[in-house]
């Protein structure tokens, strides 16, 4: 028994709780085609960060109608590099059945020196050396074709007592004279290296001994040598721009004939209306101010130049001016030249035109400086004059009345004991019967008696 039969309730009263719920069925994705199962139970299906290629989308080879056949033959070649046409084998790449033809694709590395070969009668008549025989000569010549010039091997297999310097030295005069001997004029072989530039054997001498001690130096002594080299490189530059100044001094005393023709025109206009010619100053007694303010007003980096614009120099030389100001300062004064109609950049920048474009850009920067610094002393004035008002108007002030002395509460507090702030100072003025007495008290009015009270 148990407390449902006791009570005499039936046992399956709730007949719904015991029905068990039914799960909704999921509906099962297929994998797609392409993807790895591992891959897919990872994702679940999701979309990838980085986007993926199918392989649909991927170009396709294009075969041809006829596909090529190719194979690999072990077939023979000859090299025209060697002159016994020595046959060899070799893999070859066969396409379609059809081996290649052609020379072997290597001869084309195969470079050697043409080295000239002579006939007796050519040695008899041309070459003669008393220093040479011609067993000599022919074997030095046959090793040089053998080798390719290499000198230090064909030492070695020489076998006549000459030293290698003299090898050398033959080869070159014997090839030099049977060059001049063949050709028909000399004007003809003029290019050619050996008779352009004859070997001279005390050169190559010396070349080998400043090598070889080049070679053989220490470190100590290449530190050495380049401090020597940066020293002699420091004096050329310091001689070339004391030779460019020098250059451009003088050239600053000739009187300026770069003025336009207007210019010129009131120039002798000027002339003529002059009543007397002792009074006349010529042009270049009226030039060289001109010049020295340009002088003095032009930077360093164009008194190195021989040649420049003028307009150039004159940028320069306005931001050498203003390198003292501010950009608020430059933007001022450029306002003003506007104001005054005057452009910020002259038309006809002659040498006087820009002298007197930027003196008056100095006068105009001169001028906002001076009305800064007015602006500024007007400002400690005022603050002087307020700060001493202020104290004055915070002293005591004191009221007689007979002999007894009372001291009265300044005027910088007010009625509420609150302070009065600084502006209420600047407006409030003092009263006219600030020290007059107080008035005497008022007697009190006698309360009235209540009923109660009696």
């Amino acid at each position: 028994m148990d407390a449902k039969d006791i009570l005499g309730l039936p046992k399956n009263s709730f007949p719904g709780a015991q029905e068990k719920k039914t799960r909704p069925q999921k509906d099962s994705q297929r994998k797609p085609d392409g993807i790895h199962r591992e891959v897919y139970a990872l994702t679940g299906g999701m979309a990838p960060l980085m986007p993926t290629i199918e392989i649909s989308h991927l170009k396709k080879r294009q075969y041809s109608e006829k596909e090529e056949k190719i194979s690999w033959q072990w077939l023979p070649f000859t090299s025209s590099a060697r002159p016994d046409n020595l046959q060899l084998y070799h893999w070859v790449r066969v396409v379609n059945g059809v081996p290649p033809t052609g020379d072997y694709s290597f001869a084309k590395y195969n470079k050697s020196v043409d080295v000239l070969k002579y006939t007796d009668e050519e040695y008899e008549k041309h070459l003669t050396d008393p220093m040479w025989s011609k067993e000599e000569t022919d074997q030095l010549f046959d090793l040089c074709k053998r080798f390719d010039l290499r000198f230090i091997i064909i030492a070695d297999r020489f076998s006549f007592p000459q030293t290698r310097r003299d090898r050398g030295m033959h080869y070159m005069v014997v090839t030099r004279a049977l060059l001049l001997a063949r050709a028909p004029s000399s004007t003809d072989v003029s290019g050619h290296p050996i008779v352009k530039e004859p070997y001279n054997m005390t050169h190559e001498v010396e070349r080998k001994r400043a090598l070889s001690a080049v070679l053989s130096q220490t470190r100590q002594q290449e530190q050495k040598e380049a401090e020597i080299l940066a020293e002699a490189k420091q004096i050329m530059e310091s001689r070339m721009a004391s030779k460019v100044n020098m250059t451009l001094s003088a050239e600053v005393e000739l009187p300026d004939n770069q003025i336009g023709n207007e210019g010129a025109e009131a120039a002798a206009h000027d002339e003529s209306a002059l009543p007397s010619p002792n009074i006349h100053l010529s042009s270049s007694a009226a030039t060289p101010p001109i010049a020295t303010v340009e002088c003095t007003s032009t930077p360093a980096s164009l008194r190195m130049l021989r040649v420049y614009l003028r307009t150039h120099a004159l940028d320069q030389m306005v931001q050498a001016a203003n390198s003292t100001a501010g950009l608020r300062t430059i933007k001022r004064v450029d306002q003003t030249l506007q104001d005054l109609g005057v452009h910020l950049k002259p038309k006809v920048p002659t040498k006087s035109v820009c002298a007197e474009h930027l003196e008056l850009r100095k006068e105009i920067l001169t001028l906002l400086n001076l009305q800064k610094q007015l602006q500024n002393r007007e400002a400690e004035a005022t603050a002087n004059r307020d700060n001493t008002y202020a104290e004055a108007s915070s002293t005591p002030k004191r009221a007689y009345r007979g002999d007894a002395e009372r001291t009265i509460v300044p005027d910088s507090l007010g009625f509420g004991g609150d302070r009065v702030s600084k502006r209420d100072h600047k407006r409030k003025v003092p009263g006219r019967f600030m020290d007059a007495p107080p008035s005497p008290p008022q007697s009190k009015r006698p309360r009235k008696l209540k009923s109660s009270d009696g």
